[in-house]
């Protein structure tokens, strides 16, 4: 075989490998799908809430909790340093109030990701984790909330090589967490690289006083993590494979699979209701718009719901979407006293009526 027949085929490999690639990627940020609005009655925007609300997690009281002002690499952002608000879903007027951070705590650099409460039992204290991303890098905060004058005291920072990428956090303890790695590399070119392969790398780590350890890997972006009311599963929202997996705890730790639930869609973080054990979820209907962020044509917003998660015919259901013209990169969705509250990465947040 001649050279050029030999440049020829290679090239054609080539191509044909290229082509496979480009169509993965495609398939897995949903590149062509678009989503017609599916609004619910009576939503309002939050006012003072425009430069993102990528989480948000409700007391039992209705005292919502919500980060603000995420700055995540490659995606829209503003230069507004980050921030946690609560909204009193019993006030009519759903005020956002700002909590106080002391002193000693460095507010400059603050970039709040995923939250998690935790309310001890033997005291009714309240905890409150943020993932924090100072300068880009991973590290746990731990604060407790004084009610008496909306304020949060800051108890410690947590790191730990294997908490390098954390994007969530589901509380178990005041000491423990389980954490979601949305990377498996550390370098940040390598993490960029990693949204074009796409390959299923990503992890789940337990972390406490005794050890920390990674008890479950495999994902596709390993996203929002919650966990059910009874505490005997955990739930992992694997972004590009559009899927939520159930996963058992065990004595050690440890997470068995027990299975997905297909979602349709980008899900992102998990909220669980505590009364009936459903997930709700913040998702994005095509990531490619997200990386490649056009104004004139947004990214858009869909809130899924999943119910009867462990039986054999789970219920899958679209209950809000938006084109992006009134909400965009939904992130989050909460729901209390028949309110929903949606959240965004960059954007705003929404409290609407449940129908």
């Amino acid at each position: 075989m001649g050279k050029v027949a030999i440049i020829s085929v290679a090239v054609a490999v080539l191509s044909v490998l290229l082509g496979e690639r480009i169509l993965n990627i495609s398939k897995r940020y949903l590149a062509f799908r678009e989503v017609a609005p599916n609004h619910l009655p009576n939503c309002v925007a939050l006012k003072k809430l425009d430069h993102g609300t990528e989480d948000i997690t409700i007391m039992g009281n209705g005292l919502a909790f919500i980060s603000t002002g995420l700055k995540y690499p490659g995606v829209a952002s503003t230069d507004v340093p980050g921030k946690i608000y609560t909204v009193d879903l019993q006030d009519p007027q759903l005020k956002p109030v700002e909590l106080r951070m002391p002193r000693n705590f460095d507010l400059d650099s603050f970039n709040p990701h995923g939250i998690s409460l935790y309310i001890d039992p033997s005291d009714d204290a309240v905890y409150l984790f943020v993932v924090n991303h100072p300068q880009h890098k991973s590290q746990v905060e731990l604060f407790r909330f004084v009610e008496e004058d909306f304020s949060l005291i800051h108890l410690r920072t947590i790191k730990h090589e294997l908490l390098h990428s954390v994007n969530d956090i589901v509380a178990l303890g005041v000491d423990r967490f389980y954490a979601t790695n949305d990377h498996y590399f550390h370098n940040e070119i390598l993490k960029h690289l990693e949204l074009l392969l796409l390959l299923p790398l990503t992890n789940v780590v337990y972390y406490g006083p005794e050890e920390v350890k990674v008890v479950s890997d495999g994902y596709y972006f390993a996203n929002g993590i919650n966990m059910s009311p009874d505490k005997r599963f955990v739930y992992v929202a694997s972004l590009f494979s559009h899927d939520v997996h159930v996963l058992e705890r065990k004595e050690d730790n440890l997470l068995t699979p027990v299975k997905s639930v297909a979602v349709g869609s980008l899900c992102d973080n998990i909220e669980v209701d505590p009364e009936t054990g459903d997930l709700w979820m913040g998702c994005h209907p095509n990531a490619k718009k997200i990386f490649l962020f056009d104004p004139k044509n947004p990214p858009g917003s869909e809130v899924i719901r999943i119910q009867n998660i462990h039986s054999e015919q789970p219920v899958v259901t679209q209950v809000y979407a938006d084109d992006g013209h009134v909400i965009m990169v939904s992130s989050v969705a909460a729901t209390w006293g028949g309110k929903l509250l949606i959240g965004s990465v960059f954007h705003k947040a929404l409290c609407c009526d449940l129908k």
